[in-house]
């Protein structure tokens, strides 16, 4: 075990902090696994997988991973990249030839897959724009988690017709990049995202149920939003009001059963569905050199600064982007006891996960609570407590 990460009491203090949130009513249910010098030392389960059932949730429950599904394209665009089928600074119309959106100046620019990867190509998600201007709604483009039975090419299509909100390198914004990688990967690969996903990343770590496909409703967990006294059941479609930075409102909307139809485009940003243990399985590799999904180089990516000094804005003082996560450059400033080099993301159904090579640990915090499973006093606190401070 590390002689840094203070394991004498890491279980009792991670359960401390899942049952008092599950007890609070802040989300239904949660899982945290985490991993210290490759072993499993929490492995932890609280509250219900679906209330309306009462089905308690357990370790390897089945959950929709939302952006949880980005470092995993990643990885597979840069096991594609390893392979020759493709090469970061080539230009997105290599294998899109469509896909030509305009920049702020009217001026259609070149935008690298190396831009899509970074979020720097000057797209962005609907539910960055307030609800009463948002060109995205307005043009009818898919955020990736709601809209069922929309196609990947329409998508795109809407999406190319609406300018970018700068030109690509000269700002970060967390974006559709992803979904538009999926369709080059398509491309380069020659297949479906779901099987070159499966090829290249799942069957190397034996996944046996991540993917972009379940084999009905009852396999997942529920779906609930922040709610009181309780959390809230989404339904079939759920509207999520959220704040911006400049007190404006947007909106995040939900189609938990997106995953169920099978016309819905299989999204590289935020579709599919997967457990904690394999999701574990997954950052452990990126954590210990890439074996057997990527070379050390590739692997390391992910913690490294991938956008010079290019701000990620106010909510991200002190983080940087890499390839594939968030990346931790000044640990004060985070006001996080995460490493410098350590690398992070969340995913909007209610997951968060980190990974600190410098401490050798790996945490996964899932949970079927959007948005406080995701970000805020619960995952701090489950972090904290991991870390022991």
């Amino acid at each position: 075990m590390s002689g840094t990460m203070p394991i004498e009491g890491m279980v009792e203090r991670v359960e401390q902090v899942v049952q008092g949130a599950v007890a609070r009513g802040r989300l239904v249910g949660a899982v945290v696994l985490v991993a210290v010098d490759g072993a499993v030392v929490v492995r932890y389960a609280a509250g219900l997988a679906d209330r309306e059932a009462d089905v308690p949730m357990r370790a390897d429950a089945l959950m929709r991973l939302a952006s949880l599904t980005k470092p995993v394209v990643t990885a597979l665009a840069l096991a594609l990249a390893e392979r020759g089928r493709l090469e970061l600074g080539d230009p997105v119309t290599r294998f899109l030839p469509d896909f030509r959106p305009a920049g702020p100046d009217g001026i259609v620019p070149v935008i690298s897959l190396h831009h899509l990867l970074t979020h720097m190509a000057g797209l962005s998600y609907g539910f960055a724009f307030p609800r009463d201007d948002n060109p995205y709604a307005q043009a009818g483009i898919s955020d990736g988690i709601a809209e069922p039975g929309m196609t990947l090419a329409e998508n795109l299509a809407r999406l190319s017709a609406v300018p970018l909100v700068f030109a690509p390198g000269q700002g970060w914004q967390y974006s559709l990049a992803l979904d538009v990688m999926g369709g080059v990967l398509e491309r380069a690969g020659d297949a479906p995202l779901p099987e070159l996903v499966q090829r290249y990343i799942g069957d190397p770590l034996g996944w046996t149920e991540t993917g972009f496909t379940v084999s009905g409703p009852g396999v997942l967990t529920g779906a609930y939003a922040d709610g009181r006294p309780a959390p809230i059941a989404m339904g079939e479609r759920y509207v999520m009001p959220r704040l911006l930075s400049d007190g404006r409102t947007s909106e995040i909307v939900f189609a938990p059963d997106r995953v169920l139809d099978p016309d819905s485009y299989p999204s590289g940003g935020a579709g599919m569905v997967g457990t904690a243990d394999e999701f574990l399985r997954f950052l452990e590799a990126l954590r210990t050199g890439g074996g057997p999904i990527l070379s050390p180089d590739s692997a390391a990516a992910f913690g490294r600064n991938a956008i010079g000094d290019v701000s990620m804005g106010p909510m991200n003082v002190g983080m940087r982007f890499g390839l594939g996560a968030a990346v931790v450059d000044d640990p004060e400033r985070v006001r996080t006891p995460v490493s410098r080099g350590g690398f992070t993301w969340g995913g909007v159904y209610g997951h968060q996960w980190i990974v600190d090579p410098a401490r050798g640990t790996t945490i996964v915090m899932m949970s079927n609570t959007a948005l406080a499973g995701m970000a805020g006093p619960y995952c701090d606190a489950v972090r904290n407590a991991v870390y022991g401070v």
